[in-house]
This record gives structure tokens, C-alpha cells and sequence, in this order.
């Protein structure tokens, strides 16, 4: 593909022609052609949003409107301006252990410390990693198969760029690595595919964020997150994820946990027209545990259907799910959250817990909890509340000088501090300045 290239349709010769512009290896081009087939075979999802409105067959699959570079100050104007607007390089200096950032289809910038290099570390593109590492054929895409889902398979298909990290076996990232999408070109796909691998005894966190400029025509975000935990090693996986209105966030999320090993996702979710997101953690191992802290703020016209899964495959596993929502306008918020424990999987525990507060009389949610288990030595536990803003607790603050917008940020901050004091502290300040904008343009 040339620079600035842009590539609409889905057929087979463009799959092919993307993979050797791409320089990848036999087994990728021929992994791309699976991907294409089985995405031509399934069906889209029979739950959930309407996906009446996105049209794949005008969407564009490829697009690359910036080259790659190594310093900041050559990114286009726009570009770096945005950059500069969201934190970025300044976050890179001083609270990041390396940072990537992606603009439509490719990657444009990457560093990683130096200390971190010389402990082994591989943060690179995934691209890069296929051309230079054979062995990521053995994890690729084996978390998440093709045939899982309709939109896997058409990740699988056209994915481009990314982050792929390895830490070595006892190695601890004592800092987060961090990576940034951006979404620039109007009615274009991002497919970004991200895959960790940590060895025994290993820690890292890893911080995503995205944005995107709003157009008038419809996007589609479809990345793919592998995470394979192995034994005792800990993986921490952060997102916020802040899309504009037109953007389908149609992703897939999963994680292996082998023996003793610690699989945590936190996320914040406040953008996008409709996300459909269900990050998974198959504990695999003995005493393997996995934690999953989510925040959504749905708003006027959106559908933000999430939830997680805790799949309990050994013995000894512990999964918690705690989902906090808080809606406002017509939007409607739907937490779906699955346990299921296998006969082999004696001692199980698992606890399932959402909470939601409606802003507005016309917000919506469906809490729609799923747990199944296939012998007695289990505990499960599952709470669920829906309710509305106090208006005792918002006389009360008013009455002590608070204008409305400021009682009802005052209130839902509180509500979701127990996600929030989970998030890096420089997401923590913007997800409470958009929360705040957000709510004083919407009370009354």
C-alpha cells in the first residue's frame, strides 16, 4: 500500500494483495484467507444492538493518511496537535515504560525505554512481529479462533497494525507500556490486533486509549486482544475507551490464565454509537484468578452493551466481575455477565456484581447475569441494583450552594469512584472533566 493509501471492499484479492504489501510470511496470507471464508459464512450477531445501519460493504478496510516516524514534531500538524491535546508525549516522559500510537490502519510512532529493552521486553508493532518472530504463529489468534464470531473473523480477514509485547520469564514491568489509536478517516474500519504474552512469574500492565474525529458517515472499530498469562505471572489490561458517536465498537477481548496466574481487565467505556464488548478470561491453570472492573457512561443515542466472562476450566479458580453503569437521555446500557464452572473445576468462586443509575426517565439498561455450573463445590454469589439520582441527596448538596450539574457530578463521581481509583490517574482526570461536560450539558 502505498502512503496515504486507502483501500474499500472486502474481496479476496485485496486480503491477498494486503498481506505482500505487508511482507508477511505463507502462514499469515493463507491465515487471512481462513479469516475471509469464515467471515463470509457466519452470521452477524442474533443479540444485542441492531447492526442494521453498518454498511461493510462501503466501508474502507485500509487507510494509511500518516507515515511512520520517530520523533513527535514531524507528525503532521493535526495530527500532533491531537497528540499534544490528549497528553501523550508528556505521559511518555514521565509515567511510561514505552508508548505506541496508531492513526487509522499502521502505526505511526513507538518507543520503549531503555531499561526495559535490556530486561528483555519485545514492545512492537504486530505487524513487526509477525515478519520477525516465526513463533507468534503459535499464539496468534489461537485464543480467539475465526469461526468464534462473524466480526473475529473479519478482524482476522483485514487486521493491521497494533501492539504485540513479550516479557520474559520473572521479568516485571515495574511501569505501564501504553499504546493510542486514532481513527481519522471518515467511514473507515480499524483493526488493530493486540497479543501479550507473558512467561512465568512475569507482570505488566498495559494501557489503551482511543478517540476519533465525528463525521457525518458511519465507523468501525473491530481490534482483537489475545492475553496468554502464563503460570504465576500477572497481567493487568486498562482501557478507555472514548470513540466518537458514529463508531461501532465491535470488539473481542480474551485472556488464558494458566496456573497461579492473574488476569485483571479494567476499563472505562464513554464513546462509540453502539460497543459490543465481552472481554473473556478462560482460567485454565490451578488457583488461577482474574478480576474485571468496568465503567460505561451511555448517553443520548447510545447503545453500550458490555459485560465479561470468567470461564473456571481448573481447580481452585476465583473470577470477580463488578460492572458500574450510569446512563443518561435515550441511551441504553446493557451489562451481560457470564460464570461458568466445569465438572474438573472443584472449589470455584465467583462473584458477579452491576450496578446502574439512571439519570434521565427515558435511560435504559438490562442487567442479564449467566451462571452455570457443572459441579457443588462452587461458590457463586451475583448482586444486581438499578436506581435513580436521590433527589433528597440532590436538595441536600444544592442546598449548600451546588449548582444541579454539580450535585449530579458530585453524586455519580461517587458512584463510580470504585472503578475509577482502579485507572491510571491521568485517564482518572479526563474521564471526570468529560463526565463533568457531559452532565452539565444534560441535567434538567
Amino acid at each position: 500500500m502505498s502512503e496515504k493509501a486507502v483501500a474499500k471492499g472486502l474481496t479476496r484479492e485485496f486480503v491477498q494483495h494486503l498481506s505482500g504489501e505487508k511482507g508477511e510470511p505463507r502462514w499469515m496470507r493463507e491465515h487471512r484467507l481462513r479469516c475471509l471464508a469464515a467471515f463470509r459464512k457466519l452470521p452477524m450477531p442474533r443479540f444485542g444492538p441492531r447492526l442494521a445501519e453498518l454498511n461493510l460493504a462501503e466501508l474502507e478496510y485500509y487507510a494509511r493518511p500518516v507515515a511512520p516516524v520517530e520523533r513527535w514534531e514531524d507528525l503532521p500538524e493535526e495530527i500532533r496537535r491531537t497528540f499534544q491535546a490528549l497528553g501523550l508525549p508528556e505521559a511518555e516522559q514521565r509515567a511510561l515504560a514505552g508508548l505506541g500510537a496508531q492513526v487509522d490502519s499502521e502505526v505511526v510512532y513507538r518507543s520503549i525505554l531503555e531499561e526495559v529493552r535490556a530486561q528483555g521486553v519485545v514492545f512492537t508493532s504486530m505487524d513487526k512481529a509477525v515478519r520477525e518472530h516465526p513463533w507468534v504463529q503459535d499464539y496468534f489468534m489461537k485464543a480467539i479462533p475465526p469461526e468464534d464470531n462473524k466480526f473475529a473473523a473479519l478482524h482476522g480477514a483485514v487486521w493491521s497494525g497494533g501492539t504485540f509485547i513479550w516479557v520474559p520469564r520473572g521479568v516485571e514491568v515495574a511501569i505501564p507500556l501504553q499504546a493510542y489509536y486514532r481513527m481519522q478517516t471518515e467511514a473507515a474500519g480499524q483493526f488493530e490486533h493486540t497479543l501479550i504474552v507473558a512467561e512465568p512469574g512475569s507482570s505488566v500492565h498495559y494501557v489503551e486509549g482511543c478517540s476519533a474525529p465525528r463525521y457525518s458517515r458511519m465507523a468501525l472499530h473491530s481490534g482483537m486482544v489475545e492475553i496468554f498469562a502464563k503460570e504465576g505471572s500477572r497481567v493487568r489490561f486498562t482501557t478507555i475507551q472514548n470513540w466518537s458517536k458514529n463508531v461501532y465498537n465491535l470488539n473481542n477481548k480474551r485472556a488464558l490464565a494458566f496456573a497461579g496466574a492473574a488476569v485483571d481487565w479494567v476499563s472505562g467505556s464513554l464513546g462509540s454509537k453502539v460497543t459490543m464488548l465481552y472481554p473473556t478470561t478462560v482460567l485454565l491453570g490451578e488457583g488461577a484468578r482474574t478480576e474485571n472492573l468496568s465503567f460505561a457512561f451511555a448517553q443520548e443515542g447510545q447503545w453500550l452493551d458490555g459485560g465479561a466472562r470468567a470461564l473456571h476450566r481448573a481447580p481452585g479458580t476465583t473470577s470477580r466481575l463488578v460492572s458500574r453503569s450510569v446512563v443518561q437521555g435515550n441511551a441504553k446500557a446493557v451489562f451481560r455477565g457470564t460464570v461458568y464452572v466445569a465438572p474438573d473445576a472443584r472449589g470455584a468462586k465467583a462473584h458477579v456484581e452491576c450496578s446502574t443509575l439512571l439519570l434521565t426517565p427515558d435511560a435504559r439498561t438490562e442487567t442479564i447475569p449467566t451462571l452455570n455450573a457443572e459441579n457443588d463445590d462452587v461458590e457463586l454469589g451475583h448482586e444486581a441494583t438499578v436506581g435513580r439520582v436521590s433527589q433528597e441527596a440532590l436538595f441536600y448538596l444544592m442546598s449548600r450552594g451546588l449548582s444541579e450539574a454539580e450535585a449530579m457530578t458530585l453524586i455519580v463521581n461517587g458512584f463510580v469512584s470504585p472503578i475509577l481509583k482502579e485507572i491510571p490517574v491521568e485517564y482518572t482526570v479526563e474521564l471526570r472533566r468529560i463526565l463533568e461536560m457531559s452532565l452539565a450539558g444534560g441535567t434538567g
